[in-house]
């Protein structure tokens, strides 16, 4: 059994590309069955972010993971899988499992020290769990990840000096508009990102804040949380000639402002700037409305820019937290290792027990009628004998288990006919 992980990142590709192969919530469980049903697949987990997407997989040695991944992302996406290959990363064992251990301490993310990455991971893995596909040896690894992340999180500053996304955008609004104070925000969605966005907003100075969403009962939760003001969903867009910052997160699966759409907003408003952030992959906004004169748009990926200024003081923590991800790792493939061969272990001593109580079966005859206190000192020293016998056996497997070498296994197994 090994761990095989196949993804793409805010590292390899961009936007645009991120959300034609995002997977929906409404289509991950077939795609997690789909992943599963292939030869040589046990168990699976998908990580579907807006700065990731990532399939993990414990797949039987000598199956062809590659393959297999690489055919679920096209056909889920009905994209070529050529098309597909200049972004994706393939790992593979210790890197598979240093990899995931980076995820979960954020160390891979945007945002180094953002603490959301870890709960989208944990949802992943519950929703894996949920639809059994995740049990065993990749759910091993998914606790060790969690494990990991809170360690690092124990240790080091990292989480201390994390920025966020809506900090991001915070710094964006003041560069354009100065200062915040006397400026409304409106947010399309009513999730976490938006969430954050409000509360860093108003913490940032603006007056006043509307929330809306396609499920009303949603938008008059985040509203009634923040102080803020709802929106009928279909009556937004004509409300943008009063609005100065729109932070656009919601779920719809296509563009809810276009470059038309916000020239005719840009009239209403006689020019007067607005700002606009899509952090939603699929994104919101038509990247064509960045052309109408005033309007200033950014999407999740022109916050890096931002994103690698507030990194700079961050790179002493990181070695740390690295640091740690090594030793973890190195903690881990010894455990794996010898969990592999616990099961030549158990079967060696189950074989020599058999043939303990074989022995004494058949000499039972000879032996005559035994005390209850004969008959335990017979089992003491027959067993005794049977320890002294496995206890170099089950040294060396262990041993050999830590050093990586699968020669002894093989030996044991043909020297007490376990195969």
């Amino acid at each position: 059994m090994k761990i095989h992980i196949t993804g793409l990142s805010h590292k390899t590709a961009p936007v645009e590309v991120r959300e034609r192969l995002a997977f929906g919530e409404h289509v991950l469980p077939k795609a997690l069955t789909s992943l599963c049903e292939r030869p040589g697949v046990r168990e699976g987990m998908i990580l579907s972010t807006c700065n990731r997407v990532e399939i993990a997989i414990a797949i039987d040695d000598g199956a062809d993971a590659h393959s297999h991944l690489h055919d679920l992302f096209a056909d889920v996406s009905q994209v070529e899988r050529e098309w597909i290959r200049p972004f994706v990363y393939q790992l593979d064992e210790r890197e598979a499992i240093k990899h995931l251990f980076r995820v979960a301490a954020s160390l891979d993310s945007m945002i180094v020290g953002e603490p959301q990455i870890l709960g989208q991971l944990k949802n992943a893995y519950s929703v894996a769990k949920a639809h059994g596909t995740l049990s065993g040896f990749l759910e091993l690894l998914c606790t060790r990840a969690f494990n990991v992340a809170k360690r690092i999180r124990t240790e080091t500053e990292i989480g201390e000096s994390a920025v966020s996304v809506s900090d991001a955008s915070v710094e964006l609004a003041r560069e354009i508009f100065g200062t915040l104070d006397n400026h409304n925000v409106l947010v399309v969605g009513a999730g976490k990102m938006a969430e954050s966005a409000i509360r860093h907003l108003q913490r940032a100075g603006v007056t006043q804040t509307f929330v809306t969403n396609r499920t009303r009962e949603r938008a008059e939760a985040l509203a009634n949380d923040y102080k803020g003001t709802v929106i009928p969903y279909e009556d937004f867009i004509a409300r943008l000639s009063d609005v100065d910052i729109v932070i656009a997160s919601s779920g719809a699966p296509h563009f809810i402002l276009t470059r038309e759409q916000m020239r005719k907003v840009m009239g209403a408003r006689r020019n007067r700037p607005i700002f606009l952030v899509d952090i939603a992959v699929p994104r919101n906004i038509d990247p064509e409305a960045n052309k109408v004169d005033g309007v200033f748009l950014y999407d999740i990926d022109d916050l890096q820019k931002t994103v690698d200024q507030n990194l700079k003081g961050r790179l002493n923590v990181a070695v740390e937290a690295e640091r740690i991800i090594e030793e973890e790792v190195e903690k881990t493939l010894v455990r794996l290792k010898a969990r592999e061969v616990t099961p030549a272990i158990v079967s060696v001593q189950e074989q020599l027990e058999s043939w303990r109580m074989a022995e004494i079966e058949k000499f039972k005859g000879r032996l005559g009628d035994l005390s209850p206190q004969q008959m335990e000192a017979v089992e003491a020293l027959t067993r005794g004998l049977i320890n002294k016998v496995a206890h170099g056996p089950i040294s060396e497997l262990r041993r050999s288990a830590e050093q990586g070498s699968g020669d002894v296994v093989t030996l044991v197994r043909r020297l007490f006919r376990l195969e």
